[in-house]
């Protein structure tokens, strides 16, 4: 399977995904610490993918939706941001609304 087809299959499955440096448990990096734990504040599940672990996801997932920079933040299989982004939705109250209802919607199609 090509790279960016897998990488599309981590988006598609997860209703909230992170590619990011290392762990929610364990970041590699400050930002992806900081993405993380902003997800962690929201109390929903979320899927992330060490991007340190696979280097062919590390060198080729900029590509996926032309954002250069770790980490990335996946909300119903869009595109949020990063870092920055993240946490201004985070500090407006909008990114766990949003995650919740991904959340929820997945929850819905499972039960279907």
């Amino acid at each position: 399977m090509d790279v960016l087809e897998r990488i599309d299959q981590f988006v598609k499955q997860n209703p909230v995904l992170i590619f990011m440096k290392g762990t929610p448990q364990f970041p590699s990096c400050g930002f992806s610490s900081r993405t993380a734990e902003a997800l962690k504040a929201c109390d929903v599940p979320f899927g992330y993918v060490n991007v340190l672990a696979d280097p062919e996801i590390f060198e080729n997932l900029p590509r996926y939706r032309d954002w250069p920079t770790f980490p990335q933040v996946y909300v119903n299989g869009e595109l949020i941001g990063g870092c920055d982004i993240t946490l201004e939705m985070f500090e407006r109250g909008e990114l766990q609304p949003l995650v919740e209802a991904a959340v929820k919607v997945q929850e819905g199609n499972q039960q279907a």
